[in-house]
């Protein structure tokens, strides 16, 4: 594909796991050390199951999911039985991306995936959306 056409087609997997690494590799080093061996995973949509547990009807209202013990309860709990994963949905994100035309797909990457790893962080929704707010 060239550069020209490569702008036709929207984003792969292989895309959106580039942009994961590239995303999490800008942060800065204490950030990474702390996340650990969090391991990305990019898929399409979340399975059946998943939506299923989570009460969600439309697979395109999930952009991202953290699954795994998070780092303030691995002491008290143990070793995790299998690493943590942070879940990124490539056509979700790719349809608000679409839809609010306010921010680059990189951008919006990153924030899904910064999300993520806050709920590896044990950070509740309330306190991203805080600590996003504080930011603005």
């Amino acid at each position: 594909m060239t550069d020209a056409t490569a702008d036709l087609f929207a984003p792969s997997l292989d895309d959106f796991a580039r942009l994961a690494r590239e995303a999490f590799d800008a942060l800065p080093a204490e950030f990474r050390a702390a996340a650990g061996e969090v391991v990305f995973r990019i898929d399409d949509f979340a399975d059946e199951q998943t939506l299923a547990d989570l009460e969600i009807e439309d697979p395109f209202e999930l952009t991202g999911l953290y699954h795994g013990v998070d780092i303030g309860r691995r002491d008290s709990l143990g070793p995790a039985a299998e690493p943590s994963r942070v879940f990124l949905y490539r056509r979700p994100i790719l349809d608000e991306w679409c839809e609010r035309g306010d921010v680059g797909l990189a951008e919006l990457i990153a924030h899904v995936l910064i999300h993520e790893i806050g709920h590896h962080f044990g950070l509740s929704d309330d306190d991203i959306h805080a600590i996003e707010d504080d930011a603005d």
